[in-house]
């Protein structure tokens, strides 16, 4: 029997939207507390229907929460979550409990729990627990309107498509595990030139989709518009592929690449001497990886990909992104000596407890030894103390950051033998083009056909930007700048 939805639910991904923040206590400043819209009579259900309100963090900063919770035809209950001003919409929450006028919801990826107590007709009132914190969040009941609604996303591509979709799965043998994604074929017989689709850093779905954008899914809609087949897959352990991202670094990340490369070499529609991979970011230090160690890549096309080790990129990053946003010199030499003091524990340190523990004594050590409008240029607001020691903490024991600081893609982009395009973004403040360009270009010195460019004007998501700052992210409507999309498909097809 299908199951009832209402016309207010709208219908969750098959995905689970990555992205978002590891851990919602970010904040966005300057977000009002909204009016939602009434319903006319008493639901007849105290708990289903669409939740609003506003997570109140330290230093008053604000953040808008949604929920929808849906009763099914068998009595139990689902729900998503959406948090607007990260661009995160239709989180499933991993368990709906419901008693009476009391309901708890369990977010397990983002080690977060809501509980709530409907106390008028479309009143709740609960607390927004994650990790050691808790804080109180109100909900009404209405429409998901003003700054509660999904932004507009022009690019989005809408059906009817001029090419075939369709869902895959596939093996990676290596790692035992199974990997799932989209392919996207074009008209026609072929056999098609292909490629297969890196994320860059953070657990992602196929379409990449950050802050209410899909850049992969617009980049694989233009390419095999042009004749390109594309392969877009989530990462491991996300959506519905299967493993631990969290355990993986970005070797394992090359290894699920590679088995996207076998997959695309197995469908008769690829031109078998037409294969290569396209990443971003962190997805471009894994391409080269791919092709020097997996081999049956015919070529890489490199977007906002560094050219520096991590521990360098990671320091240049910090400092452009607070001068994009206006920080003072002192506060950025401050960040970068905390940083660097930091980043020496985890790359001296092999046993992660240790680790931890010496991180932790650093942190309260600055904590300490700092005032509050010093701690406040640290982007440590007054009783953030413990959360933002915390959030530093889940970074101190990740495996995955200890391999990106020390690893330097130089290693593999000075072996390639293949054809590359690098892009780079001028106004990109998270691998900063100027910095990144002579590296670059003197590693892939060797490689036949190589290219390196900077597109003038845009940001890190190849956005059109003022000043590249992520900030800026959310709010530019554009996806992915035509100009970008159209020089990744014709030099693709100029091989």
């Amino acid at each position: 029997m299908p199951r009832r939805r209402p016309p207010w639910l709208p219908s969750p991904p098959r995905r689970l939207p990555v992205a978002l923040l590891s851990l919602l206590l970010v904040g966005v400043p300057g977000l009002l507390t909204p009016a939602p819209a009434p319903l006319a009579q008493e639901p007849s259900d105290p708990v289903e229907g669409s939740w609003t309100g506003i997570l109140e963090l330290p230093g008053g900063q604000e953040l808008p929460i949604v929920f929808h919770i849906l009763r099914e035809l068998d009595g139990t209950y689902t729900a998503t979550m959406d948090s607007p001003a990260q661009g995160a919409f239709g989180m499933p929450v991993a368990s709906v409990a419901v008693a009476g006028d009391s309901v708890t919801l369990e977010l397990p990826p983002l080690q977060a729990r809501y509980r709530g107590a409907v106390t008028a007709p479309n009143r709740m009132e609960g607390e927004w627990e994650q990790g050691p914190m808790a804080f109180p969040l109100p909900l009404e009941r209405g429409e998901a309107t003003g700054e509660f609604a999904r932004p507009p996303r022009p690019q989005d591509p809408e059906p009817p498509f001029p090419y075939r979709a369709e869902d895959v799965r596939y093996p990676n043998p290596e790692a035992g595990i199974e990997l799932a994604g989209t392919l996207t074929v074009p008209e026609g017989e072929g056999p098609f030139p292909a490629v297969a689709l890196i994320t860059g850093s953070g657990a992602q779905d196929r379409d990449q989709s950050i802050l209410g954008h899909r850049p992969f899914l617009v980049l694989a809609d233009h390419l095999t518009r042009q004749g390109i087949a594309v392969l877009r897959s989530d990462d491991r352990g996300v959506g519905e592929s299967g493993g631990d991202f969290t355990s993986a670094t970005s070797r394992d990340f090359a290894g699920d690449a590679a088995a996207a490369v076998a997959y695309l070499r197995s469908r008769p529609e690829v031109d078998q001497e037409r294969v290569g991979l396209v990443g971003h970011s962190e997805g471009g230090v894994i391409a080269p990886m791919v092709a020097v160690e997996w081999g049956g890549v015919d070529f890489v096309v490199l977007l906002a990909s560094p050219g520096l080790p991590g521990a360098e990129l990671l320091a240049m990053q910090g400092a452009a992104i607070g001068r994009a946003m206006g920080v003072s010199d002192e506060a950025i030499q401050e960040s970068a000596r905390i940083q660097a003091a930091f980043f020496q524990i985890i790359l001296e340190e092999d046993d992660p407890d240790l680790r931890v523990e010496r991180a932790e004594a650093l942190l309260r050590q600055v904590v300490a030894e700092s005032d509050p409008d010093e701690r406040a240029a640290q982007g440590i607001p007054p009783g953030g103390e413990e959360a933002w020691i915390a959030g530093q903490l889940q970074m101190a024991g990740s495996e995955w950051l200890r391999f990106f600081l020390a690893y330097d893609p130089r290693e593999h982009l000075t072996r390639l033998e293949i054809p590359a395009l690098a892009l780079l973004a001028g106004k990109d403040t998270q691998v900063p083009a100027e910095e990144n360009r002579p590296e670059l270009e003197w590693a892939l010195a060797g490689a036949p056909g190589a290219e390196v460019r900077i597109l003038p004007g845009l940001n890190h998501l190849f956005q059109t930007a003022e000043t590249g700052a992520p900030a800026e992210y959310a709010q530019i409507e554009e996806t992915f700048a035509p100009a970008a999309l159209e020089a990744v498909a014709a030099w693709i097809l100029a091989r």
